[in-house]
Parts: C-alpha cells; sequence; structure tokens
C-alpha cells in the first residue's frame, strides 16, 4: 500500500504540478509581474502621473522560473498524496477508483483548496491591501479543512444529517468571514486584481482535474500491477 500511494503520488503530482508550473508562467506570471510595477511606482494608473500600462515584463529568466516550476511541482505532489489517501480510503469502503472518476476527486480537490477559500478570500496581486497573513493563513486553512470534511460527508453521507452537517461546514467559514484590512486601498488597478484571481482560479482547476485524472490513473494501474504480483 504504501509503494503503491509513493509512485501514484509521485507519478501523478509531477505530471499535474509540471502543467500548473507552465500555465502558470504563461498566465498567470505576467498578471503578477504587471502588479508589481503598479506597486513600485514604476506604473501608476490615476491623476495626472498615469503611465500607459504597456510596459516590457521580461521574459523567461531561467533560476527564477525555473525553481517556480520546482516549487509548483513539489507542492502538487504533496497534494496527490491528500487526494490518494482520500482515495485509499474511498477504496477500502467499496468505491471503485479510475483515472475517468478521478476528475471528481480532482474537482473536489479544487473546491476544497481554491474555489472554496478563493469565496470569500480571493487571490490578491502585490500591492492590495491585506489583513495580517497569519489570521488569513489560520483562515485559509480552517476553510480548507470544513469544506473537505463537507465534500466527504456529501459523497459518502447516509442520510440528512451527515448532509445537513456537510452545508454547514461548507458555509461556517464563510459566515464567520475572513480577515480583513481595516481600509481597501492599494495601486494596483481593480482590472488586474480581477484578471489575476480569475487566471489563478482557471488554472487551479485545470490542474487539479489532471491531478485527480493522473492520481485515479496511477493509483488503479499500481493496484492492478500489486495483485499481479501476488502468488497464485
Amino acid at each position: 500500500m504504501l509503494t503503491r500511494l509513493l509512485v501514484s503520488g509521485l507519478f501523478a503530482g509531477a505530471g499535474a504540478g509540471l502543467i500548473a508550473a507552465l500555465l502558470q508562467l504563461f498566465f498567470v506570471q505576467p498578471v503578477l509581474l504587471h502588479a508589481e510595477l503598479y506597486e513600485s511606482g514604476a506604473l501608476v494608473h490615476f491623476g495626472a502621473e498615469a503611465v500607459s500600462a504597456h510596459q516590457d515584463l521580461g521574459g523567461f529568466e531561467p533560476v527564477r522560473d525555473g525553481l517556480s516550476i520546482v516549487f509548483t511541482m513539489l507542492t502538487y505532489t504533496g497534494y496527490a498524496f491528500i487526494l490518494l489517501v482520500g482515495m485509499a480510503l474511498a477504496e477500502m469502503r467499496g468505491a471503485n477508483v479510475n483515472g475517468r472518476n478521478g476528475l471528481l476527486w480532482g474537482l473536489a480537490g479544487f473546491v476544497a483548496f481554491h474555489f472554496a477559500p478563493g469565496f470569500t478570500l480571493a487571490p490578491e496581486v502585490p500591492g492590495v491591501a491585506a489583513a495580517d497573513v497569519a489570521l488569513r493563513q489560520v483562515w485559509w486553512w480552517a476553510t480548507v479543512v470544513t469544506a473537505g470534511a463537507g465534500l466527504w460527508l456529501i459523497a459518502f453521507g447516509r442520510n440528512w444529517l451527515a448532509w445537513g452537517a456537510a452545508a454547514v461546514l461548507l458555509l461556517a467559514p464563510h459566515v464567520v468571514g475572513a480577515p480583513e484590512p481595516d481600509t481597501f486601498t492599494g495601486p494596483v488597478p481593480t482590472e488586474i486584481g480581477a484578471l489575476f484571481a480569475s487566471r489563478a482560479l482557471g488554472v487551479g482547476m485545470a490542474a487539479w482535474l489532471l491531478l485527480g485524472c493522473f492520481a485515479g490513473f496511477f493509483w488503479q494501474r499500481e493496484g492492478a500491477r500489486d495483485g499481479a504480483r501476488q502468488p497464485a
């Protein structure tokens, strides 16, 4: 079981993480670099000092972008292990896990790790007003845990009590509310913030769907290999 978990997690996480990293470099990083120009004052979008938004954002930087690819692959490998633990538990309950229904697992992972926190605490670009980072991290992790537990109850609950508890878990963090700054100020145009949030969520969804598909595929394949190695 441990070997099956390690092999499946490494292959699924590395594959999905590499694709996620490339999507981020192409779609998300240019928006971040653009926002940093406003944060530093190189660009201004209001008043008499307004400067054209069309600036050279630079090309590929091997060290920076290479480290970003490696870090993203490691992050999604960690996500893969979390997803595979859930798959293993589900399989013990009699569920069939494969690449096709792995898409549903990936969608659930996206909801828990990206959509549910982002519903109240949207992805932020540099230079925008934000509450204390420690408080936001606590709220983010609490939301991920409650969303994951709620989705598990929806999938495997057998009565209305379980489904009602799932609804409470999904709603609770947003009813409580995420930490917010005292004032909403910042030099970055709202259009850039909106574009960053939408692209971050879009890339996250694509990456998680691939992660779920890869994890289910490798989990099923490694299980079939283990079964074939068993003595008759």
